[in-house]
């Protein structure tokens, strides 16, 4: 089983990574400002695949590998640590741009291509993949035992919390859009608040030694 303590803090982690700007949610903004909420829950439906696809390879893939490999979780986390602070980074760093000014030149898709593009969309993000090849081991203990079930479950929390977000993104992306636009200064709140929590989590995540 999972401990409150490691649930808790990985749920952190999901909820702080789903709401920094990247490409799932960008798509997501994109098809629900121009073609509306259906569409926009169709694509989401799509990216809530590509997030089942990663966790049953990263729980059948980690299973194995926490146990056989020596070094393998101090490995993943130092590198969920830095990739944390590369995300941190990434949302204060000059001319980024802000998510809610999407692109325009997508054109109005049917519902099969708009699933398909969200899945791709999410199966060909990185973020994605590091999160689960990086972050998802740290939360994990072998020590108790039935490592796959721990990762099921970490990973069942991680898409329910993505869902509920990007649920919400899609519902109100017009309205989102508009009164950010009149707003920079809650922006780059915004941007600079999300790169404390990364920063926050990496530093948590790189000291902890509760398995050295």
């Amino acid at each position: 089983m999972v401990s409150f303590v490691n649930w808790s803090a990985f749920a952190l982690v999901s909820l702080a990574m789903v709401l920094t700007p990247g490409p799932n949610m960008i798509y997501l903004v994109t098809r629900s400002l121009l073609q509306g909420r259906t569409a926009g829950f169709i694509s989401l439906l799509g990216v809530i695949l590509g997030f089942v696809f990663y966790m049953v390879s990263a729980a059948l893939g980690l299973t194995a590998i926490l146990i056989a490999i020596p070094y393998a979780y101090e490995t993943l986390q130092w590198a969920g640590a830095l990739y944390l602070l590369y995300l941190a980074w990434n949302a204060v760093k000059p001319g980024g741009g802000s998510v809610l000014s999407p692109r325009t030149d997508l054109g109005i898709d049917s519902a099969r291509k708009l699933f398909t593009m969200g899945f791709v969309t999410n199966l060909l993000n990185p973020k994605i993949a590091l999160l689960y090849l990086s972050l998802l081991p740290q939360f994990i203990e072998p020590e108790k035992g039935h490592v796959l079930f721990q990762s099921v479950t970490l990973g069942l929390t991680q898409i329910v919390i993505s869902f509920s977000v990007n649920l919400a993104i899609v519902l109100t992306a017009g309205s989102i859009a508009r009164w950010f636009s009149g707003r920079p200064a809650w922006l780059a709140f915004q941007r600079w608040a999300m790169a404390s929590v990364l920063t926050a989590l990496a530093v948590r995540l790189a000291l902890d030694r509760r398995r050295a």
